[in-house]
């Protein structure tokens, strides 16, 4: 079968491997769309942080059933997404019900070989069922967990002014399930105008805030002066998460979802003086996954505004070059096999 090998920064091959045989308790997959996203680019140029090369990417999946254990519930032929957060069940994270954030993870992709491939074997318990949604639709589910699970960490209080720095397919989906929250406003904050300007056409934010030197007074302004209740980084970049401290309002909620290499550094008197409640946000949890199923069934995420690319599994390894040059045009790639 084909498969997708990121070799060495900046290098990617299809490979033919043999086909997986399913061991006691997993699922095989006939692997039909994958998305790519961020962390396949930060894989694919070297600065990914946890990561270690030779690896079969891909971990945005949806697939069909092709043999399932009989007890599992699921049939040959159905379609479904993954849950590729494959954690040890015994930790100490496990143990309080946050596999998310499990000591010993394995994510698809990642720590262990993924899905960008014709056939993938996989535990039934990393099963999600997603009747009602197209394959495409399927593909999406796992990026916009993400977001959904960093707005149920924050707890939005209904009414309350957030603001989204990283206006990327991350970012949106946690402006989307802000506004699902019952958030009274959304603001959208990125140093690209074009990618504000698609977040507002596309699904209806006001038109955000472009990073720069004016940017914090025109924040202010959004806000009587008292900057926002919630507060998402979703850039991965350390001058962006450094500065978004300023952009939170006293007693508020600062979540960090972007991920990066450095060293993160707040001014303690300003730390201390808003009471600032500091979360982090990785991964996400079956809970998460079935409200956005829920979320794309009711039209409250509308997924096809989402997709704007699409790659055949043949032609991935030049197409992942040409994605990140334009990634200010790119919002979700999928990759059809």
């Amino acid at each position: 079968m084909k498969a997708l090998i990121c070799t060495a920064p900046n290098k990617a091959r299809i490979e033919d491997r043999p086909m997986p045989q399913p061991a006691d308790g997993e699922v095989l997959l006939r692997m039909r769309r994958v998305g790519i996203c961020g962390t396949d680019y930060h894989i694919f140029d070297g600065s990914q942080p946890f990561f270690t090369y030779p690896r079969l990417i891909g971990h945005e999946l949806a697939g069909e059933i092709v043999d399932a254990p009989r007890d599992s519930g699921l049939a040959t032929g159905q379609i479904v997404t993954v849950n590729p957060y494959l954690a040890c069940g015994t930790c100490v994270a496990c143990r309080r019900g946050r596999p998310n954030c499990c000591s010993n993870i394995r994510v698809l992709g990642v720590h262990a070989d993924g899905g960008m491939t014709e056939y993938l074997a996989v535990p039934a318990g990393s099963i999600v069922p997603t009747e009602g949604l197209t394959v495409d639709q399927a593909a999406m589910v796992e990026f916009l967990a993400i977001g959904a699970h960093a707005v149920r960490r924050a707890a939005i209080e209904p009414g309350s002014r957030v603001l989204v720095t990283g206006a990327g397919p991350i970012g949106i989906g946690c402006a989307l399930f802000a506004r699902i929250a019952g958030a009274g406003s959304v603001t959208l904050h990125d140093r690209s105008a074009r990618r504000l300007a698609t977040a507002a056409e596309r699904f209806g934010f006001e038109p955000g805030v472009v990073a720069g030197p004016d940017a914090t007074t025109e924040l202010a302004q959004h806000t009587d002066g008292e900057m926002f209740d919630y507060v998402f980084d979703a850039t991965g970049s350390i001058q962006a998460m450094n500065a978004g401290l300023s952009h939170v309002a006293h007693a508020g909620t600062y979540v960090l979802v972007g991920l990066c290499r450095d060293d993160l550094v707040f001014a303690d008197p300003e730390f201390h003086k808003r009471e600032t409640t500091l979360l982090a946000s990785r991964n996400a949890l079956s809970v998460d996954f079935h409200h956005v199923i829920a979320s794309i069934r009711n039209g409250a995420v509308p997924t096809d505004r989402f997709l704007t690319d699409r790659v055949d599994l043949d032609d991935v390894s030049t197409a992942i070059p040409a994605l990140i040059a334009r990634q200010e045009q790119v919002l979700k790639a999928i990759v059809t096999i």
